[in-house]
């Protein structure tokens, strides 16, 4: 059996001319060869698989031909076929990997000396320099500046900011670029015909986006698809063989986001899972499709890296996408891939960006309009009172003493919708400053009466939504005389016994919140009663803020303790000239532990402690 080649070496160029995508480089090297303007040192810097090693070889193969022709070697003379038989003594090739010691280097020092028996020029190729020692690379300083005439350094690297830079000053430096999809493709074609070998475009495209830009990477995979399909490429047999995600797997995903159909494309990622993909290799992979198709809406479609019939399928469905969907959908996905490394639950973190995209795509498409809350009933028309240029009073309403509940104040309508809509409150919810909290020292220059105004504002609101849920839609007049009854009645549910019962239970109340809400407790260690009311004060406007979000909290506790029944309110001033006592020398500090804790005094005595 015939001894098989591997494309990558059969087909490796031998000529500047065909050298796939590094057409600076090669033009440059041409027009040096030309006009006899050689180095005496070159490096060749780059990603892995883009000509380095195969441009060396081609330069000092035609320096040393006998019959140069437009800087290119005639591949007929002695020279010549003598390196391509390789069997060339003026070609030195050394892997700097596995020779990177001082003695390697001082006998490549050595072997400079001796002249070429055939040709002019003796060149040394170095390849993977930068695995050189820092010893290794000083040795090779001198000898690298000034060498013998006849020799000529090739430097090679993948890893260019490795190199010292004593070296890089010596070296002319040519940088090789990654070979580009389309180049790729290109050749991978010319090497389908001389195989016999039928391929579809996008089976090439797909082996030279997955090649990462490097040809001979690109030439393994086409080697391996052969070996599968036989003399046949097609896209499906490729993907499968090189275990990556087909096209249209994104494409199709990407339809069912638009359509807002979460469901399927929670299914067809059911699928990607079954066939041995991670979660983040499909996040990725779809981040990147989203970023193709909003480069395809404009000019931009030059940085789309596909050829042929895919690059038209980027073209269709780029034009069906909204541009502030592909935005949000590449943030969302951007996050989630930064995130899906740590997540414990890498499906679950997939699925819910799935979801949040399936809803970006039907909110962008119309399906649902942000404006618009759809509901299983009509809204009633609400009826709004025409709009006053002079403020008009409420109307009091009487209440008992101990509720304190005065005349509503002034209250001015410049929006009639604000009038018929009333703002609702949540649940457990407290008037803020802005509201005019009763007994705080805010700026608030508004009465304290405004309570009663909030009371109101509630009734009504409570009475609207009970309408509504119902079905039984009033009038605006109507709400409000029912806001005011109810307001009423909220304001008469007071305990007659509520000041007497809050004393008598104060200790077990302060107690209590000392256990279950340490900082709450020593804030009603002072409080005052009077009828329904529990006053106190505070020292810092955050202290107060924290008493106003558990006032709910607070009214059951102090109910439940001391037996009142009704309206409970709790009133917080805050005070900022209130200095909290605390200990300053060590006695008084451990006076004040000990006052805290029992306990610790008799630790203390048993383990002889003292202050300090």
């Amino acid at each position: 059996m015939e001894n098989f080649v591997v494309s990558a070496r059969k087909y490796r160029p031998t000529t500047f001319a065909s050298v796939v995508g590094q057409r600076h480089i090669t033009s440059t090297l041409k027009n040096a060869i030309e006009r006899g303007q050689l180095a005496h040192a070159y490096l060749f810097c780059g990603p892995r698989g883009v000509g380095k090693t195969t441009c060396a070889r081609i330069f000092a193969k035609t320096i040393n031909c006998l019959n140069p022709q437009s800087g290119e070697a005639c591949n007929e003379c002695e020279s010549c076929r003598t390196f391509n038989e390789g069997r060339s003594l003026n070609v030195h090739e050394l892997d700097a990997a596995s020779n990177n010691s001082v003695d390697d280097i001082r006998n490549l020092i050595e072997q400079v000396r001796i002249i070429p028996q055939q040709g002019r020029y003796s060149v040394y190729v170095i390849d993977e320099v930068h695995m050189l020692t820092p010893a290794a690379f000083n040795a090779f300083l001198k000898t690298l500046e000034e060498p013998p005439r006849h020799a000529i350094f090739i430097l090679a690297t993948t890893e260019k900011h490795k190199i010292i830079p004593t070296i890089l000053s010596r070296c002319q430096i040519y940088d090789f670029n990654r070979i580009r999809v389309e180049d790729g493709v290109e050749y991978l074609r010319h090497i389908a015909s001389q195989e016999s070998v039928e391929a579809d475009d996008e089976a090439l495209n797909l082996i030279a986006h997955k090649a990462d830009g490097a040809m001979r990477d690109a030439l393994s995979m086409f080697d391996k698809a052969v070996s599968f399909c036989g003399t046949k490429l097609n896209y499906k047999d490729v993907a499968s063989t090189l275990n990556v995600l087909d096209y249209d797997t994104y494409f199709s995903v990407t339809e069912l986001l638009l359509a807002g159909n979460y469901v399927d494309a929670l299914l067809r990622f059911d699928e990607v899972l079954s066939r041995g993909f991670s979660p983040q290799v499909f996040i990725s992979g779809l981040n990147a499709h989203f970023r193709d198709l909003l480069m395809a809406q404009g000019p931009a479609i030059t940085l789309v890296e596909f050829t042929g019939r895919l690059i038209e399928r980027y073209k269709e469905q780029a034009a069906r996408c909204d541009r502030g969907f592909l935005f949000s959908a590449i943030s969302l996905l951007t996050e989630a891939d930064g995130k899906i490394r740590q997540s414990s639950n890498q499906r679950l973190l997939v699925e819910l960006g799935l979801m949040k995209l399936a809803g970006l795509g039907q909110k962008k498409n119309g399906a649902i309009d942000s404006d618009t809350f759809v509901t299983s009933f009509a809204l009633p028309e609400l009826v709004a009172t025409a709009p006053s240029p002079q403020p008009v009073p409420m109307p009091q309403q009487a209440a008992p003493q101990s509720a304190r509940v005065v005349a509503t104040p002034t209250v001015e309508r410049p929006n009639p919708a604000a009038d018929a809509t009333p703002e609702p409150k949540a649940k457990g919810a407290i008037a803020t400053k802005s509201e005019g909290q009763m007994g705080t020292t805010t700026n608030d220059s508004r009465p304290k009466s405004n309570r009663s105004y909030a009371t109101l504002r509630q009734a009504v609101t409570k009475i609207s939504l009970s309408g509504v849920l119902e079905g039984d839609f009033k009038s605006a007049t109507e709400i409000q005389e029912e806001a005011e009854s109810e307001a009423a009645r909220m304001a008469a549910n007071i305990d007659p016994m509520c000041e007497d019962k809050i004393t008598a239970a104060r200790e077990k109340i302060v107690e209590s919140l000392l256990t279950t809400r340490p900082r709450l407790g020593r804030v009603f260690e002072n409080m005052t009663v009077e009828g329904n009311r529990v006053r106190t004060t505070v020292a810092s406007q955050a202290l107060y803020e924290e008493v106003m979000r558990e006032k709910s909290e607070l009214q059951k506790i102090f109910s439940t303790i001391s037996g009142a029944t009704g309206l409970i309110e709790i009133e917080v001033e805050v005070n900022e000239r209130i200095k909290v006592s605390r200990p300053i020398t060590l006695e008084d500090r451990l006076r004040h532990l000990v006052a805290r804790n029992e306990r610790l005094s008799e630790m203390i005595s048993e383990l002889g402690l003292d202050a300090e």
